[in-house]
Parts: C-alpha cells; structure tokens; sequence
C-alpha cells in the first residue's frame, strides 16, 4: 500500500512540473545529497529512489558534520548542495542555527514521522533512531545495578567503565540530555564519577568498546544500540562469540527513558532542486524506505508502522527519551563545558 502512495505522491508531482516548466527545468537536474552517513544502506537507497522517479541522485560523503556545515555555510548560494543528512540532532540544530534549512513543507512527513522526531520549524526531519545503552560483563555485574545512565558514576565501579571520547557527538548529545533534566550540577557529578570510574583512557569507536569488555579490560561500556544488534548478527562467527557473556541494559525504563538520537535531514536554503530534495525525504520515511535503513544498519524506524528488525524485536519494546531530543542542540555547548570541567577527555 505504501509503495502506491508513494507512486500516487510522484505522479502528482511530475504533473505539477507539467503544468509549470521552470519547475519541469528545475526536477530535470540532479539532486545533490552531502552526507555523513557512510553505510550501504544509503547508497541503495539513492538507486532505489532513481528508479522509481528518474531523478539522478548524486551523494557527496562528508566525513565530519562539522565539515559539511562549513562547507555549506562557505559556499552560501553558490552551493550545489539541495539536502543535508547527517547523524545526531546535534549536528542538525547546528546546521539549523548557521541557516543552512529552508521549511521542508511535505504533509506527508508531518502525517508519517512523528512531531517528537521532527523540528518544529519544519527545518528537517528525523528519518532514522539510535539508543545510547549499556553493554555490560554479565558474569561480573547485574542489570539492576546499571539501570540507569546515572548509576554509572557510582564508585562501585571504579576502574569498571569504558566509553568514547567526550569529544564525540554522541556523548556530547547523552551530556546534554542528562543536563536538560538534571541542571549543572547533576551532570557535573555524572561526568566526574565517569572520568573517576574509566578502565582506560577513551579510546576507540563503540564497537571498540564492546570488544573491550570481552578481552577483560573493563566491565561496563556505554554503546549505541546498533553496534551491539550488528555483532549479534554477524557473518563473521568470531564477533558473535564476542558476546557470548555480554547483555545489554537499555537504561532509565522506570523515568525517562533511554536517550535517544536521530539521524536526520533537511532541504537546503539555497537548494536548486527543492521539490525532488523533499520527494526524497518522503521517499526515506516511506515503508519502503524505513525497511531500508533499518534491515542494514539495524536503528530503529521514526516511524510507528515501519518494520522493526527482528534483532530490534528482541530487546523488546524499550522506553524512550522522546522529549529530549529537540533540547538537545540548545544544551549541548553547556554540555561540552561541563565535560571539560570534568576531565572527561
């Protein structure tokens, strides 16, 4: 059903540029996505989306976020970027605040992906969920010790933990969504029990950390969701014995939530294609393009009605931290202070 919505949603579009031939002009060129998401996934989902519409997809890969907004912020009206996608609602408030988005105006998202997910100026959408979790040694520590974030900074486990460096976004982000509900002084005693309690100094993706905690150098790691889901359904035999004594605790079920992410995207100020920019993100939370990113890289859909992948399916039906996810951005600069403060390097 999904597919001919779509299909009905692309007809009426090419009979609008039909009907208007500057726009006929302007849906004839290529549409130019930067990006910095580097999956597979994506690049399927750009050759998926030309089939269907004909409209040539061209993905230029970014490797930093901070990059890719310069990039567009430097290059003004003369860019050639009409849409902007990367991970973490971090990156695109900034990209927001630098006045790089134009109101997406599509009726479609607003109806499919839900408010909680999408900014409330219509600059972009999310189109893709993450969870910041716990992984943990089951033979050495009890999920009802580490029920929540906060409990991670408790001296019991000293020594014990392992994350990434505060340096990166996605640590960033989890700061600023315990800042939002716990002031200054809550997220300095959190980040300052964190630094006292690293096994090692930070190091490595999350997929490192995971790896750490199977080799014995630490107990604890905080971990995006979808690395733990990727190991669990490796090809490689070698990876899923990795995780033979490690769980995963998707913390503060009982309040808030576990924090969560979004990778999202937004049309470009100065876009010279517009109107296919927001058919291909309608086209991403469509059924069709949901089940794409997710069968992939294993995040969660934004979308209530999508397909969930059946190793999602087996953490159950977690909480989420939904209402953090616009404050984010805003507590962010805060955030990375207070980390610095903290010594959490």
């Amino acid at each position: 059903m999904q597919h001919s919505l779509f299909s009905k949603k692309l007809l009426i579009s090419l009979f609008m540029m039909i009907q208007n031939p500057a726009m006929a002009t302007q849906q004839s060129t290529t549409l130019n996505i930067y990006t910095t998401r580097h999956y597979d996934s994506d690049i399927q989902q750009a050759k998926v989306f030309e089939a269907k519409t004909k409209i040539k997809v061209n993905v230029v890969q970014i490797k930093e976020a901070s990059q890719l907004i310069a990039r567009v912020s430097e290059e003004k009206e003369k860019t050639q970027a009409d849409l902007i996608i990367t991970a973490d609602v971090g990156n695109l408030w900034r990209a927001a605040e630098a006045g790089l988005f134009r109101p997406i105006g599509s009726a479609e998202i607003k109806k499919v992906v839900p408010a909680d997910y999408r900014d409330s100026a219509d600059l972009w959408t999310g189109l893709a969920v993450r969870a910041r979790v716990i992984a943990f040694n089951k033979t050495k520590v009890n999920a009802e010790q580490i029920a929540r974030m906060e409990n991670l900074s408790a001296g019991e486990f000293k020594g014990r933990l392992l994350v990434r460096s505060s340096n990166h976004v996605y640590n960033q982000s989890l700061a600023a969504s315990i800042l939002a509900v716990s002031g200054k002084e809550g997220l300095l005693a959190w980040t300052r029990g964190v630094a006292a309690n690293l096994a090692r100094k930070p190091q490595g993706g999350d997929t490192d950390q995971i790896k750490a905690i199977a080799s014995g150098e630490g107990d604890i790691a905080i971990v995006n969701s979808y690395y733990m889901a990727r190991l669990m359904v490796s090809e490689n035999p070698a990876e899923r014995e990795l995780l033979k004594n490690i769980g995963i605790v998707f913390p503060n079920q009982s309040d808030r939530g576990a924090h969560i992410n979004v990778s999202g995207g937004g049309i470009t100020r100065h876009a010279k294609n517009p109107e296919s920019a927001k058919l291909f993100l309608e086209f991403l939370v469509s059924k069709e393009g949901q089940e794409i990113f997710t069968s992939s890289t294993r995040e969660y859909p934004v979308r209530k009605d999508a397909p969930v992948p059946e190793i999602l399916r087996s953490f159950g039906t977690p909480k989420f931290d939904v209402k953090a996810i616009k404050s984010i951005g805003q507590f962010t600069p805060e955030a990375v202070r207070i980390l610095d403060e903290a010594g959490w390097r």
